[in-house]
C-alpha cells in the first residue's frame, strides 16, 4: 500500500509526509523500513531535477557506507538515475568526503547512501552538487519538484570504480609527503566504519606502524559527539596495552573523526578542529554555536562566525566570509568534521573541500605532533582550558523537545530551575536550540537532533569532570519531564 502511494505522489513533499523520511541537519534520514525503492527514487529524481536548473552533466557518482540496508537503497537510486538517462559511477563503500571530492573534481553530482552515526535501523541520503553539498535552498527546491512514476528496479549496481578512493588517499599523501608519519605508532579502531580499511592503508603508506582493533561485522553507531562510557574505557585500555601515539577512528560514513591522545583520552571534536585550523594557518572560521569557546579565547583567528548546527549552515557561513574578502577560510563542527572552504597558502596542493572530513584533521594533528616532537596531549594542554561534554536522550520525541525549548526560551531561569541547577542566567542564545551561559561561566545548551528522535545536551565549563557531571544531571532531570 505504501509503495502505491509513493508511485502516485506528485511532489517530494508528498513522499516525505507519507513516508516520514525527511531532511535533517545534513541530508535525508528515516527508518530503513520507510526507505523503500520508491521513496529513494523520488529523492533521487527531485535532486536531479533541481540540479538540472543550474548544471549540465551526464554522470552521477553513487557511494555507500557499510550498513546492511545501503546497497539496496543505492540500487534504487541508481535505477532512477538510469531512468533519467544518466550514467551511474558506482564508487563502492568509501567515506562520504571521498565521494564529495570525486564529485567536485569531476564536476558531477554525487549521492551518498549513509545514516552516518545513527542506529542501523535507520539510513539516509546525502546529496552533492558538482560544487559541493546541497544547501537548505536546494532542499526546499527538491521538496517542490514534480515527480514522474518510478519504473522500478531492473538492474544491479555497476562495477565498482576505485578512482574516487585512490584520489582521496592521494590528497593526503600529497599534503604530507612520503614518510611523514614515520616513527609513529597508531591504532585504528575499525568497528563498522566505511573507512576502516582505508585508514590503516593510508597511515602505513605515510610511514606509520599501524595496529587494527575491534573490527565488527555488525554495524556500530558511533557518535563522535557522545562517546559511550564503553568506548572511553576502550581508549584507555588500548593505549595502555599497545603504547600508541594515538587511536584513530571515525563515525559510520567517515566524515567525523574520533581521535585519542597517547593516553587513550578521546579528544573533543571541536578541540581537534581548533588545532587543525591553527596547524593550517586558517584566519577566518565558521563554526556552530555549540563549539567550545576556547576557539575565540585562543586568539588564533581574525574572525570567528557562529552558525546554526549542521554542515549546510557552516558552509553558508564560510561562503559569507569569503564574499566579505577572507582568503583563508575553514569551518568545523563539535563532532570534529572539518570543512575546508578555501585554498591554504602554506599547502598549495590542498584543494578546498567544503564538506565534513575526518582524515584532514587527523593527519594534520599527527604531523604537527611529529614536527614539534610532542605528544598530542601537549598540543591540547596549551589551549585555553575550557571543557565541553555532550550526550543525548534517545527515543525522546522531537515534538516534546521543541515544546520544552520553546517554553523555556522566554525564561531561561525557569529552565535552570526545572533542571535543578543552582545557577543564574547571564546570557541566552537561541541561534539553534537554547544555549544558556550562567554567571558562573557554565554553559548549558539543549537542542533537538535534526535527524533522529533525540534531545542533545551540550555543557561547557572549566573542568572536564564537572562538564560531564552536569550533562549527566541535566539528562537525568529531562528524563523525568
Amino acid at each position: 500500500m505504501a509503495a502505491t502511494k509513493m508511485h502516485n505522489a506528485n511532489m517530494l513533499q508528498d513522499v516525505m509526509q507519507q513516508s516520514g523520511v525527511g531532511f535533517g541537519t545534513s541530508g535525508a534520514r528515516g527508518l530503513v523500513t520507510a526507505m523503500t525503492d520508491d521513496v529513494c527514487a523520488a529523492y533521487t529524481q527531485a535532486f536531479i531535477q533541481t540540479l538540472k536548473q543550474s548544471f549540465n552533466f551526464k554522470q552521477v557518482a553513487v557511494a555507500i557506507d557499510l550498513r546492511p540496508s545501503s546497497p539496496k537503497i543505492a540500487n534504487a537510486c541508481a535505477n532512477m538515475l538510469k531512468q533519467l538517462g544518466l550514467e551511474v559511477i558506482f564508487c563502492g563503500a568509501i567515506p562520504t568526503p571521498a565521494l564529495a571530492l570525486f564529485a567536485q573534481t569531476s564536476q558531477i553530482p554525487g549521492i551518498m547512501v549513509t545514516g552516518s552515526h545513527i542506529p542501523f535501523d535507520r539510513n539516509g541520503l546525502k546529496f552533492y552538487r558538482p560544487d559541493g553539498e546541497i544547501s537548505k535552498a536546494d532542499e526546499s527546491a527538491m521538496l517542490a519538484a514534480e515527480l514522474q512514476a518510478f519504473a522500478g528496479v531492473s538492474s544491479a549496481l555497476p562495477a565498482e570504480n576505485s578512482a574516487p578512493r585512490n584520489a582521496y588517499m592521494q590528497r593526503y599523501k600529497d599534503l604530507l609527503g612520503e614518510g611523514a608519519l614515520a616513527g609513529q605508532k597508531l591504532a585504528v579502531y575499525q568497528h563498522s566504519s566505511v573507512g576502516r580499511d582505508l585508514l590503516p592503508q593510508l597511515f602505513t603508506e605515510l610511514g606509520a606502524e599501524v595496529i587494527c582493533l575491534a573490527r565488527s561485522d555488525t554495524f556500530v553507531p558511533i557518535d563522535t559527539e557522545a562517546v559511550s562510557a564503553e568506548d572511553m574505557q576502550k581508549g584507555l585500555d588500548w593505549a595502555s596495552e599497545y603504547q600508541v601515539d594515538a587511536i584513530i577512528s571515525t563515525d559510520g560514513d567517515g566524515d567525523r573523526p574520533l581521535m585519542s591522545d597517547e593516553k587513550g583520552q578521546w579528544l573533543r571534536g571541536d578541540i581537534v578542529g581548533l588545532l587543525t585550523a591553527q596547524a593550517l594557518n586558517i584566519t577566518h572560521l565558521a563554526v556552530p554555536v555549540s563549539c567550545n569557546t576556547a576557539i575565540e579565547a585562543s586568539g588564533a583567528f581574525k574572525h570567528v562566525m557562529r552558525t546554526r548546527i549542521g554542515s549546510p549552515y557552516v558552509i553558508a557561513g564560510m561562503e559569507t566570509l569569503q564574499k566579505n574578502g577572507a582568503s583563508s577560510v575553514a569551518g568545523f563542527e563539535a563532532n570534529g568534521g572539518f570543512l575546508l572552504g578555501s585554498s591554504v597558502p602554506a599547502y598549495p596542493t590542498l584543494a578546498p573541500l567544503p564538506t565534513r572530513d575526518a582524515v584532514l584533521p587527523v593527519v594534520c594533528l599527527l604531523a604537527q605532533a611529529k614536527r614539534q616532537n610532542q605528544p598530542l596531549s601537549a598540543l591540547v594542554a596549551v589551549l585555553p582550558q575550557r571543557y565541553t561534554a555532550s550526550d543525548r536522550l534517545q527515543n525522546f520525541a522531537t515534538k516534546k523537545s521543541k515544546a520544552l525549548i520553546e517554553s523555556w526560551s522566554s525564561s531561561a531561569q525557569t529552565m535552570l530551575q526545572a533542571l535543578n541547577l543552582d545557577e543564574t542566567v547571564r546570557d541566552v542564545d537561541t541561534t539553534d536550540g537554547l544555549r544558556v551561559t550562567c554567571i558562573s561561566g557554565h554553559i548549558i545548551h539543549l537542542r533537538p537532533s535534526g535527524n533522529a528522535p533525540e534531545l542533545r545536551c551540550y555543557v561547557e565549563s572549566d573542568s572536564a569532570t564537572l562538564s560531564q557531571a552536569l550533562v549527566n544531571k541535566v539528562l537525568k532531570q529531562l528524563a523525568y519531564l
